[in-house]
């Protein structure tokens, strides 16, 4: 038998122990999933103007609820952990995605304002209609339920409580005083995920936190698509946080959100790690305030302009910060579909004073402004001009860097058809804290990047962006 020189099986043995330390310390990989906006799942043969003024006024919903967090206990000693205030049913984006040993499929609604990843479980003390089955532990060899003794159900920081020997959370969305204000109940519990990673393949992650709910009062979804919320902030239990910490995931996550009015209907790609692309000239950034207790995405908002007229804000310190009541303070939310601005802000209004050069512009231009409360509930609404285009921009200024929000992201259209007279309002509600919401996102790459990076942004054609 022939041998094999040494010097051969030196060289061979390099490229093992090269490969083998490659392996070892190669960086997380990524993850895509494609991203359904939620009008799209709305019944009947609806036209794009009824579909997106089905999910404004959907939105309109959640500014009843007040727009702020806090902690108390409930009437059965179970821990309440109240994210910002908006009732689920406003949010824009749903994912799809199967969990358990049966590959159970769920879609859950996005939300980069709370962090508890929950779905519908049986059997049901009180659960919501759904369309698709419910999910039901019972039937999957891969569940577990979290125990008492586990770092989020104990301790100072814990996210959930143990309550008659088992990890349990009480989540209410909108204010404390509300006893009709949407709730989900349930057991803090351990699933198998299967995501996908491309076209074709799929990877499943065990042990997964998430949240079993049994007992969903107040909470209706209307269509019955919906099996529950995907939670995207801070928080330990929040999805990309899990994922980093298990080392699957750098700890950060985009999308570039496709225009509500494409009428090509292409999905907006959520990503992971790896799979946010690098971006194509000037990223602009700001980095992410942290509040003790709270997981949103805080940002220093210094001041406003409206067209090139800048408000002149920043001369009051302090002025979009979050206040002792937790009211105030500037954050991004992507669950938010109309951005808001904070009308109880120190020293001035500042919803008050940029709603004024909007009107103002308009005004000046002589448009017929449309008098009485339309439908989706905005303040300043004109009738339009045939040809006109020249829609007034806002741009926030952030410690850092400028977020400009082009004419046609700052204004919603009403379809002539639909009204026999067409007619366009500005985008904007009024809120006690500021928000950049979905609409305000359009066509814009946004990262959200937890290794020091914070808020990024920049300008795509988000069309282009497809999936793995």
């Amino acid at each position: 038998m022939a041998r094999i020189p040494v010097f051969t099986i030196a060289i061979l043995l390099f490229f093992i122990a090269s490969f083998q330390a490659s392996s070892a310390t190669s960086k997380p990989t990524g993850l895509s999933m494609k991203l359904i906006r939620r009008d799209l799942l709305f019944p009947g043969n609806l036209t794009t103007f009824q579909r997106i003024r089905r999910l404004v006024q959907l939105s309109v919903r959640a500014q009843n609820f007040d727009s702020f967090p806090s902690l108390n206990q409930s009437e059965d000693n179970v821990l309440v952990r109240l994210p910002i205030g908006r009732v689920p049913e406003s949010y824009a984006y749903v994912v799809e995605f199967k969990i358990g040993s049966q590959f159970h499929p769920v879609k859950l609604l996005m939300d980069t304002g709370s962090s508890l990843i929950w779905t519908q479980c049986e059997p049901c003390i009180q659960c919501y209609p759904q369309k698709v089955p419910i999910y039901d532990s019972r039937t999957s060899t891969s569940y577990s339920k979290l125990p008492c003794t586990h770092e989020l159900c104990q301790g100072e920081n814990n996210r959930f409580r143990c309550y008659n020997n088992e990890c349990v959370y009480n989540i209410q969305y909108g204010a404390t005083s509300r006893r009709n204000s949407p709730r989900t109940k349930g057991v803090a519990s351990f699933e198998a995920f299967q995501f996908p990673v491309d076209t074709v393949h799929t990877t499943v992650i065990n042990d997964m936190i998430f949240g079993c709910s049994n007992d969903n009062p107040n909470i209706d979804f209307a269509n019955g698509q919906i099996s529950g919320i995907l939670g995207l902030s801070r928080g330990p239990d929040g999805l990309a946080s899990q994922l980093a910490k298990r080392g699957i995931i750098e700890n950060r996550f985009s999308y570039c959100l496709v225009p509500f009015h494409d009428v090509l209907r292409q999905p907006t790609i959520l990503r992971f790690g790896d799979h946010i692309p690098l971006p194509v000239g000037n990223l602009q950034y700001t980095d992410f305030i942290l509040y003790p207790g709270r997981n949103h995405y805080y940002v220093e908002l210094l001041d406003i302009s409206v067209g090139f007229q800048k408000k002149g804000f920043e001369s009051i310190p302090g002025m979009f910060e979050l206040r002792q009541d937790g009211s105030g303070g500037s954050l991004i939310d992507s669950g938010t579909v109309v951005s808001t601005i904070d009308e109880n802000t120190i020293g001035r209004n500042a919803y008050k004073e940029v709603m004024a050069e909007f009107q103002a512009y308009y005004d000046k231009k002589n448009f017929r402004r449309k008098v009485g409360q339309v439908e989706e509930k905005f303040e300043l609404c004109y009738y339009n001009k045939a040809g006109f285009r020249d829609f007034v921009t806002m741009t926030l200024h952030f410690e850092g860097g400028d977020y400009f929000i082009d004419g046609k992201y700052m204004h919603y259209f009403a379809d002539e058809e639909e009204e026999g007279e067409g007619y366009f309002c500005v985008a904007l509600f009024k809120s006690s804290k500021t928000i950049l919401g979905a609409w305000q996102q359009q066509n814009m790459r946004i990262i959200y990047d937890m290794n020091g990076g914070g808020f990024q942004w920049i300008t795509e054609i988000c069309a282009n962006d497809h999936f793995p």
